[in-house]
């Protein structure tokens, strides 16, 4: 595959992941309202291991291909971090802002990415990138505004934009660890291996806490299947994927914009399915943080 379809190919799974995500976020925040955090995140992860699996099958790729140890502990560690923390933190963000609000904190991922692949992967950083950064923080300072006008508790709006900041640091960490070593694996392999280390350190915690039959009883409930059964397919299975496609084919800054989209697509779909609110404030809180997020991932 030569270079420039490589990218093209890179660049529309970026974009269709960006769409899925939007999707998954708007059913998460139904499923949220009954399940625990933790339990949603253990839930949707079996849920897509048991898609993975039969797709790997189907497209007859190995389920324990010849891949170095230490690319192995790599995946893992990224789906310790990337699945098992940031979405347990984004779920708790998700329950304490709603859906459009936590889409707008989302924009830290961009400005996470580029900062971490400066140090850890060598990358330089140009000004207009860290212009595009302080544009996402201004974004963020506008929801004290949209709390007051939706009126979320000052805890509520204050926990949400935390949990939301970290849970975007934990998944640009858990993806730009990775990168070097996407090139050489199959995207499919990789995010099984991704989720199962997600699933697995999920699975080990929940036994030791202390509030795990509340956690766990809401997932064996039928009445909440209809919106967890698709927010995992379309958050934890299709949107993985292509957004680990994306990450493989085409250049990581431009990657990250384009997922970044998904904060335009989130505020739309939350407004017609959700009723959430369209307010002005929460509009210029959107501009800042994609053109913040745009300018973040801008290739120089």
């Amino acid at each position: 595959m030569s270079d420039m379809p490589a990218r093209s190919l890179g660049e529309t799974l970026a974009l269709a992941s960006a769409v899925a995500w939007a999707i998954a976020v708007v059913l998460f925040r139904i499923s949220g309202r009954r399940i625990h955090p933790i339990g949603l995140n253990l839930a949707k992860n079996l849920l897509a291991l048991g898609l993975i699996l039969p797709t790997l099958f189907v497209l007859g790729e190995p389920l324990a291909p010849s891949v170095p140890l230490g690319t192995i502990g790599l995946l893992l560690v990224s789906g310790v971090l990337g699945i098992a923390v940031s979405d347990t933190l984004f779920f708790y963000a998700l329950n304490r802002l709603g859906a459009s609000l936590t889409a707008i904190v989302d924009c830290f991922y961009s400005p996470f990415v580029i900062a971490l692949s400066f140090f850890m992967l060598g990358e330089r950083l140009a000004p207009i990138q860290l212009l595009g950064a302080g544009l996402v923080v201004s974004a963020v300072l506008t929801l004290s505004k949209e709390g007051k006008i939706e009126k979320i508790d000052r805890k509520d709006l204050v926990l949400g934009v935390v949990y939301g900041i970290l849970a975007m640091f934990f998944v640009a960490f858990g993806i730009v660890m990775v990168k070097p070593v996407l090139g050489s694996v199959s995207v499919f392999w990789a995010t099984f291996v991704r989720i199962a280390g997600g699933a697995f350190a999920l699975a080990v915690l929940v036994p030791f806490l202390r509030n795990r039959r509340a956690i766990l009883k809401p997932i064996f409930d039928r009445r909440n299947w209809k919106a967890l059964i698709p927010a995992s397919f379309f958050g934890s299975y299709l949107s993985l994927i292509l957004w680990m496609g994306g990450m493989k084919y085409a250049n990581a800054s431009v990657a990250s914009v384009l997922n970044q989209l998904n904060t335009i697509f989130i505020v739309i779909i939350a407004a017609i399915f959700l009723k959430e609110k369209l307010t002005g404030w929460k509009l210029l809180a959107v501009a800042l943080a994609f053109i913040g997020a745009y300018l973040a991932s801008m290739p120089f």
